[in-house]
């Protein structure tokens, strides 16, 4: 049994010992040439964003039986083709308990917030020059304010409840959500509602076939005007040619965006929302750093491992 690691800067050493119990394990950080060439004879491949795995990455391949990758969203593997070749994905989707202790994504999501509205980036950026502007960097505060929580899975429900605490209001939108299951203090409306009252929208879908584009031109449209949108979800959500042109006509205040469509580890530089931001601080774009914090690589590396052992245990009895 032979484990390729495609990505193993700060891999947890708690989780490679306990691999390295079971197979030969090759912990890489590989750019996807480097790619294509070593995941000939893996059995596993243990991926994090840094690669699409498509069709001609499973191409490459000789003899994988398992995909492993530490995130809920799967949008960067080509499941239908895994599927078709037998190939299991090992990865955080449906794990409800476990995931209920990983808050990164859900801290990230307020730390956008804040430095959007307080335009922290530009601050930094310009103090770093020698400057001290002060005045310049006049920022708005979030009490007071109106926030809609697009989406109340687990990560809306743990961002709803973190900005409570700075006495916002907050409205929650999901349409598979009963309204006795949102906590006190919330308030559970339309999305047409919720677009039309908040100053501060955050997206918390899941992506699916049904979501892919979800908001687009329309939603866009029926925000307050001024108001500002976050994206920690997933690219895919989001009709990015229609948030573009409600921020160059300034009918959107900004946006902060961890997420992007067709994400890849070079090359990112002439997308179009990446080039606005260049110039335009009213849009921060991070590099999908939701999940990507020490404590939860460590703790989601450490968990994968223990079920891929035991599904290797599993499978080789059965």
């Amino acid at each position: 049994m032979k484990i390729l690691i495609a990505e193993s800067s700060g891999f947890s050493p708690a989780a490679l010992q306990a691999l390295q119990g079971i197979a030969e394990v090759a912990d890489r950080d590989l750019d996807r040439a480097g790619l294509l060439t070593a995941v000939v004879d893996a059995d596993v491949l243990w991926v994090r964003l840094r690669n699409r795995i498509d069709r001609e990455v499973l191409d490459a391949c000789r003899r994988l039986k398992y995909i492993v990758s530490p995130t809920t969203g799967l949008n960067h593997i080509d499941l239908r083709e895994a599927a078709r070749r037998g190939i299991q994905v090992v990865s955080l989707k449906g794990e409800v308990e476990f995931l209920k202790d990983v808050r990164a994504t859900a801290e990230l999501t307020v730390g956008l917030i804040l430095s959007l509205l307080r335009q922290i980036p530009a601050a930094v950026v310009d103090t770093r020059q020698g400057h001290w502007n002060r005045d310049d960097f006049q920022g708005r505060e979030l009490y007071g304010k109106t926030v809609g929580i697009v989406g109340y899975g687990r990560l809306g429900t743990i961002v709803a409840r973190y900005l409570q605490a700075f006495d916002m209001r907050v409205l929650v939108a999901d349409p598979d959500v009963d309204l006795e299951d949102i906590e006190p203090g919330l308030t559970k409306v339309p999305l047409s509602r919720l677009l039309a009252e908040s100053d501060i929208v955050s997206l918390h879908v899941n992506l699916c076939d049904d979501t892919i584009d979800f908001f687009g031109r329309e939603q866009l449209a029926a925000m307050r005007p001024g108001a500002w949108l976050i994206n920690t979800a997933r690219g895919e959500l989001l009709d990015e040619a229609a948030l573009l042109d409600a921020l160059q006509s300034k009918r959107l205040a900004g946006a902060a965006l961890d997420v992007l469509r067709d994400e890849k580890s070079t090359g990112m530089g002439s997308h179009p929302l990446v080039e606005f931001a260049q110039s335009n601080p009213q849009l921060i774009i991070t590099p999908h750093i939701g999940g990507c914090t020490q404590e939860s690589m460590e703790k989601t590396e450490r968990f994968l491992a223990g079920r891929l052992i035991s599904l290797i245990g599993a499978n080789a009895t059965s």
